[in-house]
């Protein structure tokens, strides 16, 4: 999380808001951490807040409260989008993977002044009987998997299937929510589907499909572990791509955490506030 300091004087200023507003927070979400935050902000009085998310699928899951939907158009585009809605907080909570949301806002937040809490959920980790190959990126998932020629479960969404549209020796069952429209394998079939998943579905559909071989990335959460449980049990190797690094400021890890940390910063900044009036 980045260092906790009270709004200045400018920033506020610049904002156009008055020192004696509630604090606006933007919550970057699209995950369940994000909607699991808002539902807790949502109980408070003492602030406002937005979720926004990029809205890659037609059907999204809202959370509760206001709502914004689409990208921001990069950097500057964020930066105007904090000034017109005079946000005093960022709080990013989107998906592990999600790299470029999260570097933009290191920028915005860097360049405004303002404090950003960045939530980081812990990746899985390796458990007795496991069988991983981990790998850096897709482009190396789909060269180890094709090199197999065996029966893969292809869950990754549907974004990156695209690196594996050159594997003509292995046959994929590629599970998303919505079906991917760039490229893809030669051999396939197409499995819509919204997690989470219990242990007894993901158990029943590999065994179901005759799976060799799971290809997964590294997202951490509850949500989708089930199929690493279910191939722990079955004795399956999972092709595990190792998430990016999204952030150069320290994270926090739970959304309590945040709470915690969004607590802290609030009072902070009610204090600073009182000394200037007091100054005055």
């Amino acid at each position: 999380m980045s260092e906790l300091n009270p709004i200045s004087d400018g920033i506020e200023g610049r904002l156009g808001r008055s020192p004696d507003a509630v604090p606006r927070i933007l919550i970057l979400g699209g995950t369940g951490d994000a909607a699991e935050l808002a539902a807790q902000l949502a109980t408070r009085n003492d602030l406002e807040f937005i979720s926004s998310f990029a809205g890659r699928v037609s059907h999204p899951k809202y959370p509760i409260g206001v709502v914004r939907v689409g990208g921001f158009g990069g950097i500057e585009g964020l930066i105007s989008y904090l000034i017109m809605e005079s946000i005093s907080v960022v709080i990013d909570a989107t998906h592990p993977f999600a790299v470029g949301i999260s570097r933009n806002a290191e920028v915005a937040c860097a360049r405004l002044g303002l404090p950003l809490i960045a939530l980081v959920r812990p990746a899985w980790q390796k458990q007795k009987n496991d069988l991983w190959h981990e790998v850096t990126t897709y482009v190396h998932a789909a060269e180890f998997v094709n090199k197999k020629k065996g029966r893969v479960l292809l869950s990754i969404g549907r974004q990156e299937v695209g690196s594996f549209a050159a594997c003509n020796d292995a046959w994929f069952l590629i599970r998303a929510i919505e079906a991917p429209t760039g490229q893809l394998p030669q051999h396939h079939e197409i499995l819509l589907q919204r997690g989470p998943f219990d242990l007894k579905e993901e158990l029943q559909l590999l065994r179901e499909y005759s799976i060799d071989h799971i290809v997964s990335k590294n997202s951490g959460g509850s949500g989708t572990y089930t199929k690493i449980e279910a191939a722990r049990l079955l004795g399956l190797p999972v092709v595990m791509v190792e998430r990016p690094t999204k952030h150069t400021v320290p994270a926090v890890e739970t959304v309590d955490q945040v709470v915690t940390e969004l607590a802290a910063l609030l009072t902070r900044t009610v204090q600073d506030g009182k000394q200037r009036k007091d100054v005055r």
